[in-house]
């Protein structure tokens, strides 16, 4: 019992990051000069990197373990292509919920991968919840600055969107746990989707979206973002 509410509340701080990070992006609006735009897209690329690392350290090594090389092939290379047409599907609807499908389409493998994680008593459904937090913050942080261009979003209805999006976790993560962690080869399989999906993300509109003329403090949030995730891998991996 009491794991499964360490689950249930690692994931819901998971997303809470995301409402957060809308906050933080709401007084960057009201006080621009506070952040500035080298600290403002070092926020979005430490992001990018927190989610490089989550793939890199967590989601690839698992779902690779689970599978024979050309079933996890097949399944990482079907990540990439759906959400190469997820997004160009979302970008035609050219609305909010198409944003906060985005946000959700790497959230919820990975906290049901979270949730499959504590249930094999795996090492890393800790540092994914990290990793998780890490990325959503500035992941919230960047789509609200985005929503909250279109007229017909309110701070207040954009900032509850996300919490909303937040409760996702807590069901996903229970899903992974009395559900999916019993089922190997579909998590691996899940594990190496989202990964690709994840990685068509950050080239997509993550790096693109970070980038800043003259200025290398994007590409330092990055390997910020990147950093903690691989010092949090190594103190699991000595203890």
């Amino acid at each position: 019992m009491a794991e499964i509410i360490t689950i249930l509340l690692l994931s819901l701080m998971a997303g809470a990051a995301m409402p957060i990070g809308a906050l933080l992006a709401k007084f960057d609006l009201v006080h621009p000069s506070l952040l500035g735009d080298s600290w403002r897209h070092f926020i979005i690329a430490f992001g990018g990197g927190a989610l490089m690392s989550a793939v890199a350290l967590v989601l690839v090594p698992e779902g690779a373990s689970k599978l024979p090389l050309v079933p996890a092939a097949l399944c990482f290379a079907a990540g990439g292509i759906c959400f190469y047409f997820l997004d160009a599907y979302l970008k035609k609807l050219n609305s909010s919920v198409g944003q906060l499908v985005a946000m959700l389409s790497d959230f919820i493998p990975e906290a049901i991968a979270l949730g499959a994680a504590f249930a094999v008593g795996e090492g890393t459904g800790l540092l994914l919840a990290l990793l998780m937090i890490l990325q959503n913050l500035p992941e919230g942080f960047n789509a609200y600055e985005e929503l909250s261009s279109n007229a017909q979003l309110s701070s207040k209805k954009i900032i509850l969107a996300f919490s909303g999006l937040a409760l996702v976790g807590p069901i996903s993560a229970a899903t992974g746990y009395y559900v999916l962690a019993q089922y190997d080869v579909l998590m691996g399989a899940l594990m190496l989707f989202a990964s690709a999906g994840i990685l068509y993300l950050v080239f997509q509109d993550i790096a693109p979206g970070s980038k800043l003329e003259h200025q290398g403090m994007p590409a330092i949030g990055a390997v910020a973002g990147f950093l903690l995730g691989l010092m949090g891998n190594m103190v699991l991996l000595a203890s």
